[in-house]
């Protein structure tokens, strides 16, 4: 078995791409976008106003957006300092958190599969849900393991 090793950001296309069902589109400034079932899991966010570098004021080029099953998840994933997930104010409500592409080595990309593993879980149909989960021993997301 291959040692695990730092995410990169081409894990996080490689990863989203071999969910099933997965569609990529395109955002309005060519930006790729991970659906399933015509709702987004992941995409790769264009620099905005709300998320900028706190040194330097510049808005972030790299910033990921991943969906999370609930505001707990995404809470959990956003305080522990452990981990480069983050949230803004304009996502207050919304459940995903941000990650920066550059920071993406602060994780394993073991850890970054299951992050994009949730995302898909948390947007995909009960029946596609149901069938990845038990192809994959897994217990439906809220469920103890």
């Amino acid at each position: 078995m291959t040692a695990d090793r730092p995410a990169r950001v081409e894990d996080v296309h490689e990863l989203a791409q071999a969910m099933p069902h997965v569609t990529v589109v395109q955002g309005s400034r060519g930006n790729e976008v991970y659906q399933v079932g015509g709702r987004s899991f992941v995409f790769f966010r264009t620099p905005r106003p709300d998320a900028v570098d706190p040194a330097t004021g510049e808005k972030l080029p790299d910033v990921i957006v991943l969906w999370v099953e609930s505001e707990e998840e995404k809470l959990a994933l956003v305080q522990d300092e452990t981990t480069p997930f983050f949230t803004t104010p304009h996502f207050d409500g919304h459940r995903s958190v941000l990650v920066r592409a550059s920071r993406l080595g602060e994780i394993s990309r073991r850890e970054l599969a299951e992050v994009v593993q949730d995302a898909w879980l948390s947007q995909a149909s009960l029946r596609r849900r149901s069938v990845w989960l038990a192809e994959h021993g897994g217990p439906e997301p809220g469920e103890s393991s």
